[in-house]
């Protein structure tokens, strides 16, 4: 089910994803603020021994100290999740230009994507992969704030407010066959803190 038009889905900067990711940044994309409140999220829905798909990540991932059973990264750039301590192990993928992750079916207990579902072109397909390799009842957990690199993030968001960037990813999160279970939205002082929690289902 197509959410974004194509127009949607422009960016100001067409180049290849991989050559704007290809240095890394040791920074982190939200305040101190934003990163405690995704960690607490994270608490609420992560059990010990879950099996975890950090999407769209890098060298920090703001899981809690739960004893998770694996842990898997993804981004654009090798040197950052190398060196994201929490990943077991960690594969680089543009999933702009290849939308099918290397992972297998049911394979993970919750998906999370922080600050980066700004820049997918396609979310339809990669939030349908999300459902694919989460077990029944697993949880995606996609958090963003009003930071973004504005010639990489669609045009879709850039012209959309906070709370209109909710129900785009409830939206995608639909659209790729899960069910929004949860939203927040918190506003400052600071970065302002939203996310959206969906769930696979039969």
């Amino acid at each position: 089910m197509a959410v974004l038009s194509d127009v949607d889905r422009q960016k100001l900067d067409d180049g290849p994803d991989d050559r704007f990711y290809d240095e890394p940044r040791f920074v982190t994309h939200a305040d101190e603020t934003f990163q405690t409140r995704l960690t607490a999220l994270y608490e609420t829905v992560l059990d010990p021994g879950d099996r975890v798909f950090d999407a769209m990540g890098s060298w920090v991932s703001h899981l809690p100290e739960t004893e998770l059973g694996r842990v898997v990264g993804h981004g654009l750039n090798g040197a950052e999740l190398d060196a994201n301590d929490r990943y077991d192990e960690w594969f680089v993928q543009n999933l702009n230009e290849d939308r099918t992750l290397p992972l297998a079916d049911e394979s993970f207990d919750a998906v999370c994507c922080a600050l980066s579902v700004q820049y997918l072109q396609y979310p339809e397909a990669v939030f349908a992969e999300f459902d694919r390799v989460l077990d029944t009842g697993g949880t995606l957990v996609v958090s963003f704030t009003n930071r973004m690199f504005p010639t990489k993030a669609v045009r879709a968001w850039r012209a959309a407010s906070m709370t209109e960037r909710e129900e785009l990813v409830a939206s995608y999160i639909r659209a790729g066959g899960m069910a929004v279970i949860d939203r927040v939205g918190e506003g400052g002082p600071g970065d302002p803190f939203h996310a959206v929690v969906g769930r696979s289902v039969p």
